[in-house]
């Protein structure tokens, strides 16, 4: 069942009642049971024995046909909407490629030369080297049908696209590359980058596409922020980042790319606690979603906010950063879910460096989704750190019965996790914790204070990720009973005072 509920999960409302609606008309009998098994598996994923609430009998063979029956009509559907929805560049190109192709097995060929020079030009524009491979394999088959074109014209431009499609392909390499390499050890993030580019003959230069600059400085950003490491990577972001403004004559062109380069370089400042710098390429990042008539405004407000609410938080300005939270309007973002629960996960965070738990714990308590599910929409790491936040949470709220559970649960989950991705590090917070929470009274300050210094802050402080030491600040502030909000400020910004 774990399949199906996962499957009905990744839909929303609206299209569970159209799925449903759909089976309605597909159904030519009154008995039958898909609709029955859609909804159960919908409000009740864990129930057991659904063959006997179905059938009220043991029928495990009707029970297994009626589960692929569904399984079968849920992919149908899914993949009908996404045709349905596909509005995108790419889908218009192959309808043109398409349409080429008929008109010159029906002998159209003016019109078909026409139509696949339409789509030969917007593949172009918008890099699509694999569809422009298919392109000039058509225009190659017909170019005898082509007057206009010389042949030797069409064979350069295929092999030019050749290399290109080549050097994509080799990015994905690259891709699955640093991420089997980070999977078997984090330790080293820059080298294990070094190597791959090297090892796929890619290298971060001028003769790189704006498209390719883009993927490269999202492999980076996501492997940093898989190994929680964005100091090793600074000089990465700002080299690609210097070739990409080299490149300002194509950044209209590439709008959409543009705008989520700048919110990575934002990002790796922030994650470098370059506050200000990060607030300058936020504001280059807002000046773009304005551009062609607010395009993608909406589609990047989410992640602009976001980090506009962090830099806000940790230079001061938590009372901003709060109410920038607060007033933003979730309900027109249901379609961005990661960044919706980041943002959540955010306020609650500063409700509780505020010390407003109350708040912290009514916001905490509209995440009654399971841990699996959030899994698949944020990823493991947004997941232990809500589970940790609860922890914490419900240690300031002195909710004895609560803490020792979440303990007991969290270590359940997640200690295989965290032990085979090099993650020791949460695992000590949690053990610190939990000996502070049962002996506080009778520790020696001091010696506590520098054990936990020595157990969770790994590196230098300038390079010490700054999420980590929002969680070392907390049990800080407990053991010197100083304010939170201030010891984190404090913590995370020492450096500049070292």
């Amino acid at each position: 069942m774990n399949t199906l509920s996962s499957i009905i999960a990744t839909l929303s409302s609206e299209e569970k009642r159209s799925f449903i609606s759909n089976l309605k008309q597909k159904n030519k009998r009154n008995d039958t049971k898909n609709i029955q098994l859609f909804k159960l598996l919908d409000t009740t994923p864990d129930s057991k024995n659904l063959d006997i609430q179905l059938y009220g009998k043991r029928a495990k063979g009707a029970f297994h046909a009626l589960c692929k029956r569904l399984h079968d009509n849920l992919i149908d559907f899914i993949a009908t909407k996404s045709f349905e929805s596909e509005t995108s560049e790419e889908m218009e190109i192959l309808k043109l490629l398409l349409a080429s192709r008929i008109f010159f097995e029906q002998k159209q060929y003016k019109i078909a030369v026409k139509t696949i020079k339409k789509a030969e030009l917007k593949a172009k524009t918008h890099d699509l080297f694999s569809i422009l491979h298919e392109i000039y394999y058509t225009r190659i088959q017909y170019a005898h049908k082509d007057p206009h074109t010389p042949l030797e014209y069409l064979i350069r431009d295929f092999r030019n696209n050749q290399k290109l499609l080549q050097q994509e392909e080799n990015l994905n390499l690259f891709y699955a590359n640093i991420q089997n390499k980070l999977s078997q050890n984090r330790s080293n993030i820059t080298q294990a980058i070094r190597d791959s580019l090297d090892n796929f003959d890619l290298s971060i230069t001028n003769d790189l596409t704006f498209r390719s600059l883009f993927k490269i400085l999202e492999i980076i950003n996501q492997a940093a922020n898989a190994a929680r490491n964005f100091h090793s990577i600074l000089s990465f972001v700002e080299k690609t980042y210097q070739l990409i403004e080299s490149k300002e004559q194509l950044t209209d062109k590439h709008l959409f790319y543009h705008i989520q380069i700048l919110y990575y370089v934002a990002n790796s400042y922030f994650r470098n606690k370059n506050f200000v710098t990060s607030q300058e390429y936020l504001k280059r990042m807002e000046q773009q979603m304005t551009k062609q008539r607010g395009k993608y405004y909406k589609r990047f407000l989410p992640q602009l906010e976001l980090l506009k609410a962090l830099n806000d938080n940790y230079t001061g300005e938590a009372e901003k950063a709060i109410m920038t939270l607060e007033n933003f309007d979730f309900s027109k973002f249901k379609d961005q879910t990661m960044y919706i629960l980041d943002l959540k996960l955010t306020l609650i965070m500063f409700y509780f460096q505020q010390s407003k738990f109350q708040e912290a714990l009514r916001l905490f308590n509209e995440l009654h989704h399971s841990d699996t599910w959030y899994t698949e929409k944020a990823g493991i790491i947004w997941v232990i750190k809500k589970n940790l936040l609860e922890i914490l949470l419900h240690i300031e709220l002195n909710h004895i019965d609560l803490v020792e559970s979440r303990i007991k649960g969290f270590r359940k989950k997640h200690r295989s996790y965290l032990k085979s991705s090099n993650e020791d590090r949460v695992l000590e917070f949690l053990s610190l914790t939990i000996t502070y929470y049962k002996h506080g009274d009778s520790l020696d300050t001091k010696k506590f204070l520098d054990k936990i210094q020595y157990s969770l802050i790994q590196n230098i402080a300038d390079q010490e990720d700054i999420f980590a030491m929002s969680f070392y600040a907390w049990l800080k502030a407990r053991i010197l009973k100083s304010n939170l909000y201030q010891t984190t400020i404090q913590v995370v910004t020492q450096s500049d005072k070292d």
